[in-house]
């Protein structure tokens, strides 16, 4: 059977790849994942109520691109959290916000850009759907390295000349993943305006917004509308995965500009796949209450402070300032999870595993990504036996 030849170089998948690696070793002790990000702390109580209430739902076809409801509920949380008035047209929902960051891609890219190849912009690291839309659109995905040098974020305003006339599609992740830098104001603004001069559209995911040490992140909406920027310019991401800790709901949403979104909605209708009704009215529910939001960033503003405790002193450690991951710096990312396993038996992340290889250096080589998302004691427990196996 023949397969695409563009896609015979992908990378291993970051967390098989693990697996393969770790499995084969005994662990050092008790058992305990710091790799994937998936959230542990208490969903909405109001979640198995309004499952059962609305359980027959699951008899009918949902709404492809989301019931009047949530489309409702969701533009009245983009209006109170970002200060953006964004109609219910201008908004679609994803089951995941992976399926969004892959489909708009598709849906958005053109086949060339100003008679070239288009160029799609990814932050390295990087969450690895950029780079596989980049490859399955036929675009050249640029690497652009996000070290501690550039504040953990991608400096595209540097690029050559002749690479931004062929740019596409920026990806940008704030607050970012798996560095936990937040996007100044003043990023957002000279990004906004890279695009308006070079004529590209930025894809911001802002999966991790609500989850954040101090002050709120800006959103990439309100810049591009304080800036007077083109309407099409943005399309943002977001996700109750990590706002509400559901990452099994599989909800998330993206809105932009409307044709934007009406091309994206277009390509959804053959090729999505949307969200049951039971939990659409979930996710309704969720975008529209704040407390438990409240209540779980409180929890890991706790563990903020744990973690800057447990690693006072290290040479080379940033508190995050957002986002529920540490970006640990090592020797070699990929010895030290060893080490860590068979010493331990603690699971963390080579940073190489969500970086790519350009070349020069890996950006994420000499750093290990830890999730934060066990209970705060349990994850206390974790953070002090890697300090003590990889840092003493």
């Amino acid at each position: 059977m023949m397969f695409p030849e563009r896609f015979s170089n992908l990378p291993a998948y970051a967390f098989p790849r693990l697996r393969s690696l770790l499995d084969a070793h005994a662990p050092g002790g008790d058992v305990m994942h710091m790799t994937i990000g998936e959230p542990q702390h208490a969903f909405p109580d109001f979640v198995p109520t309004i499952l059962a209430e609305n359980i027959a739902g699951f008899a009918k076809y949902p709404p492809n691109d989301g019931s009047p409801e949530l489309l409702d509920a969701i533009s009245a949380w983009l209006n109170r959290r970002f200060d953006v008035a964004v109609p219910d047209a201008q908004i679609m929902t994803l089951n995941g916000t992976r399926e969004g960051l892959y489909n708009a891609l598709m849906a958005l890219c053109p086949e060339q850009k100003n008679g070239k190849t288009p160029v799609v912009l990814i932050p390295n690291p990087f969450y690895q759907v950029y780079m596989v839309a980049s490859i399955a659109v036929g675009a050249e995905p640029v690497f652009v390295p996000a070290t501690r040098g550039t504040g953990f974020l991608p400096d595209y305003a540097g690029l050559p000349k002749e690479v931004l006339e062929r740019v596409a599609v920026a990806y940008i992740c704030t607050p970012s993943n798996p560095q936990g830098a937040v996007a100044s104001r003043a990023y957002l603004e000279e990004l906004v305006t890279l695009a308006e001069r070079y004529d590209f559209q930025i894809f911001a995911d802002e999966c991790y917004s609500e989850i954040y040490r101090d002050a709120p992140p800006t959103g990439a909406l309100t810049v591009a509308r304080d800036l007077g920027a083109d309407p099409e310019r943005v399309v943002v991401f977001h996700s109750l995965s990590k706002r509400s800790n559901l990452p099994g709901l599989r909800s998330g949403f993206m809105a932009g500009g409307p044709q934007s979104i009406a091309r994206a909605r277009q390509l959804r209708a053959y090729a999505g796949a949307p969200l049951p009704l039971p939990l659409q009215r979930v996710a309704e529910a969720a975008w529209r209450d704040e407390a438990h939001v409240d209540a779980s960033r409180a929890l890991y503003q706790e563990k903020y402070t744990v973690a800057d405790r447990v690693f006072a002193g290290l040479d080379g450690y940033l508190p995050p300032e957002a986002g529920f991951f540490l970006w640990l710096p090592v020797e070699d990312g990929e010895a030290a999870a060893m080490k860590a396993w068979t010493q331990t038996g603690v699971r963390v992340l080579p940073g190489a595993y969500l970086s790519k290889d350009t070349g020069a250096n890996t950006p994420g080589k000499g750093y290990i990504r830890v999730a934060m998302v066990a209970p705060k004691d349990e994850m206390e427990r974790g953070l002090i036996r890697l300090r003590d196996s990889l840092y003493e």
